[in-house]
């Protein structure tokens, strides 16, 4: 599936479904007058705001190569995660604010039936966009579907502690100001991991030893000499791969067998492994 393709599906299905469940979640948090049902809710309705950024990234990462970015917009992908991970914590500090006050105030929520339907309903609903996000993420390697995918997650794992927090809530009245901060806590983490990653991927990463044995691979099949590949570096941008490397070849060859040798390796690499690459020649003499 193309990458454009799982950003407007997964983004489009997500804001329908997450507004629904936003409406859903709110009157029965406001019913049951819990800070953790309504902060919930909010968490739902912020999956639809990370939706629209996952289609808006989508969109400007399909624009062409110019002038000022030769290699394409791509990397607006991993921009529009760092989004997503930056509203997921701004949420989180809200809900921990929120959940303090609740606390010191000594208020507990009257959480009934209407409550423990609703939290079921959100539960299974989340959990099946994010394997739907997820599958999405897999057949096209969308990165900022993938973040959205985990902010389903988060969602749906901030149901189920709703959920068990409506089971003992005859026990402790404390139990909604806890289970705020909780999600909050879930939140930043999920928050981090996004925007970690993007980093990652925008400062650049080291190949992976898959990778490099296609590449050894490749080599073999091409010269019977060992070429010694080495100082591997791969550039991703999102829509395609850049890599460079150094080879080792006899320092005798003429210019022009180096250069069709070269030529060939770096078709093989496009054709099989669809990364460009440009590789640099040493003479085996060369210290």
């Amino acid at each position: 599936m193309k990458r454009e393709r799982a950003g407007y599906l997964e983004g489009t299905v997500s804001i329908i479904v997450n507004t629904l469940l936003f409406g859903l979640k709110l009157w029965a948090g406001i019913v049951s007058n819990s800070i953790a049902l309504v902060a919930d809710a909010w968490h739902t309705l912020s999956d639809s705001a990370s939706s629209v950024i996952v289609i808006a990234g989508t969109k400007l990462s399909l624009k062409k190569a110019d002038k000022e970015h030769p290699f394409g917009h791509g990397r607006w992908e991993h921009i529009a995660a760092m989004f997503i991970g930056f509203l997921l914590a701004i949420i989180a500090w809200s809900f921990i604010k929120d959940s303090m006050i609740q606390y010191k105030a000594r208020e507990s929520a009257n959480f009934g039936l209407i409550a423990i339907i609703v939290t079921i309903v959100s539960i299974l609903v989340k959990e099946g966009l994010a394997q739907y996000a997820f599958y999405l993420s897999r057949k096209s390697e969308n990165a900022s579907v993938k973040a959205d995918g985990w902010h389903h997650r988060t969602d749906a794992l901030s149901s189920v502690i709703v959920l068990v927090g409506i089971m003992l809530k005859n026990y402790f009245w404390w139990i909604d100001s806890a289970l705020g901060i909780i999600i909050s806590l879930m939140l930043f983490y999920a928050a981090y991991e996004i925007i970690s990653e993007s980093i990652n991927k925008l400062l650049g990463e080291k190949p992976s030893e898959e990778l490099i044995k296609n590449i050894n691979t490749i080599l073999d099949s091409i010269s019977e000499t060992n070429l010694h590949p080495h100082q591997f570096r791969i550039h991703n941008y999102v829509n395609h791969k850049e890599l460079t490397f150094h080879i080792i070849m006899d320092g005798d060859l003429s210019i022009r067998k180096g250069h069709d040798l070269v030529t060939k390796i770096e078709d093989e690499i496009r054709d099989k492994l669809h990364i460009e690459s440009t590789v640099h020649v040493e003479p085996a003499d060369h210290n």
